[in-house]
């Protein structure tokens, strides 16, 4: 459950939480309080006293990180503590890579390997927390795949490179499927040369997805249009 709490009033944000315990309740399911986290996310100069949440009169535990579909989400909304958690989980599969080229397997081999047991962990939900993350966080990742490179004998995308190409995927299918919550965000300027770029006030939004894969996607049609194809109608 996610709410967004304006001028201090929190009663849709709560009704919401009971509304799905009720649901719950209704539908044969027992929320397991303990398992129940809260996080809140909050850049005011002065905070607010923020009163517990209740689900079945027990109280909700308050955390300041919290693991969420295996991304590390903090409260501050910075990604040092999710991206070391990935290094540290990275660092322990070049031992693998380094036995098998000890036992004279090809470097595609290894590379298909590197990609499956170390990018595969670096490059986890990339889209959403690489933007952001710190430069000192950008080269620990990157430290790793340097360490594989050297393993492999092969070049090997950098980081960079992975999710820039993951962020202009996913833009092109969101931008392609009306459906999608975020279509509307991807428009073409009456031009047809480049998308409408979101106003930011703030780094920490520019550097998120849709803000980020707008530029990326302008900067393709840039090369499309200097290429000479066609652009989207």
């Amino acid at each position: 459950v996610i709410g967004l709490i304006s001028d201090n009033d929190e009663s849709a944000y709560r009704e919401e939480v009971q509304h799905l315990a009720v649901w719950c309740a209704d539908n044969n399911l027992a929320l397991n309080t303990k398992k129940t986290k809260e996080l809140i996310v909050d850049f005011r100069k002065k905070t607010g006293t923020h009163i517990p949440i209740h689900i079945n009169g027990t109280e909700v535990e308050r955390v300041a990180s919290f693991k969420f579909l295996g991304v590390d989400i903090s409260e501050d909304l910075s990604w040092t503590l999710n991206t070391s958690s990935l290094v540290k989980k990275a660092h322990q599969r070049p031992f693998f890579l380094r036995r098998l080229k000890k036992a004279h397997l090809s470097p595609q081999i290894l590379e298909n390997f590197y990609r499956c047991t170390i990018e595969s962990i670096l490059t986890n939900c990339i889209s959403v927390w690489y933007g952001s993350c710190s430069v000192a966080d950008c080269k620990s990742v990157q430290r790793v795949v340097k360490t594989a490179q050297h393993i492999t004998g092969s070049s090997l995308p950098t980081v960079d490179a992975v999710q820039s190409k993951r962020c202009l995927r996913r833009a092109h299918n969101i931008e392609k499927d009306s459906s999608h919550p975020s279509h509307r965000l991807f428009a073409l300027l009456p031009s047809g040369r480049r998308y409408r770029v979101l106003r930011s006030r703030t780094s920490r939004f520019r550097n998120s997805f849709i803000p980020a894969a707008v530029t990326l996607l302008n900067s393709a049609l840039h090369t499309d249009v200097c290429g000479g194809t066609h652009l989207p109608q």
